[in-house]
């Protein structure tokens, strides 16, 4: 989701709880922030259901995680703690993105959106119950913890692509 803007000379912080995605960022994007973390609504540890290295399903969601392979202990941290704790703590957040399988909604408590208040915010959107892309429905996603999650904290949904929600503050306009 970010590349196009990095392409446009845009930087910013990327987190994943792979090392090899982590070492990609710091090879084609030096000037980012790129951390190998796992972030959630607390600072601390908490389990890695784990399939192997480099698959997009390895997730600290117990309900998406139920079929791993193994599960390992990683510390995990808030969006807040690390934004704080960085070059970028004092910048405007124009596009965040959060793809972390399950478990976007824990990540979204561990960050202050009335503070930062992004004018973009891209969440993935992922049911277990649900294989195929096309039995979502917007019922469905309305009904989510997720859905009612942003609505509380004045955002809107502008968008569904895919697996992605996109939002934007209910004032903001793009």
């Amino acid at each position: 989701n970010t590349y196009p803007l990095h392409k446009r000379y845009w930087t910013g912080i990327n987190l994943d709880i792979d090392f090899s995605s982590i070492d990609s960022f710091n090879y084609f994007r030096p000037n980012d922030l790129n951390i190998q973390v796992g972030v959630s609504d607390a600072v601390g540890e908490s389990n890695l259901y784990f399939y192997h290295n480099r698959a997009a399903k390895n997730t600290l969601s117990d309900v998406m995680g139920s079929s791993a392979i193994s599960i390992k202990k990683i510390k995990t941290d808030t969006l807040d703690n690390i934004i704080e704790n960085s070059k970028f703590k004092e910048k405007k957040i124009n596009f965040l993105s959060i793809d972390v399988e399950g478990f976007e909604l824990k990540v979204l408590k561990g960050f202050n959106l009335d503070k930062y208040k992004p004018d973009l915010i891209v969440l993935e959107f992922i049911q277990p119950n649900i294989k195929e892309f096309s039995e979502q429905n917007i019922n469905i996603i309305q009904e989510s913890e997720l859905y009612k999650y942003m609505i509380s904290k004045n955002y809107k949904m502008i968008n569904w692509i895919h697996a992605d929600l996109v939002f934007v503050p209910n004032n903001g306009s793009l």
